[in-house]
């Protein structure tokens, strides 16, 4: 790795962790809410009487409200799978981008088996068409 790589992965980093830690330190007592609650509670301020046409299929079945760490796990399950797809497809991209590189460095002849007399082993045999 160059040593511009390894400045810019540094920087990278430290800006990062003041775009984590700044907000907590110069917005002391704010309270940091999700969009759900948001929009919810402007949904309720534009019409007040507003009831929502949808609830979660997971309360209807247990019958009240799920407990945070539920959700939580949920949310974690979620990540991980959508983390496990993501890194699947980048693998994917990533062995075919070297099996594309190692296409090209090989340069076989293209001998038809007539040519050769006999038939080509199963090694032998171009695999990169």
């Amino acid at each position: 790795m160059k040593h511009s790589d390894k400045k810019a992965i540094a920087v990278m980093l430290m800006v990062t962790v003041l775009l984590i830690f700044v907000p907590l330190v110069v917005l002391k007592g704010a309270e940091f809410g999700g969009s759900d609650d948001a929009g919810s509670q402007v949904a309720e301020e534009i019409a007040v009487d507003y009831e929502p046409w949808f609830h979660p299929v997971l309360e209807t079945i247990i019958g009240g409200e799920i407990p945070g760490e539920v959700e939580s796990l949920m949310f974690c399950i979620q990540t991980g799978i959508g983390v496990g797809i993501i890194a699947f497809f980048m693998g994917r991209f990533v062995e075919r981008k070297k099996w594309e590189n190692r296409c090209k460095s090989v340069q076989m002849p293209d001998i038809s088996e007539k040519e050769k007399g006999t038939e080509l082993k199963h090694d032998e045999k171009n695999t990169c068409n």
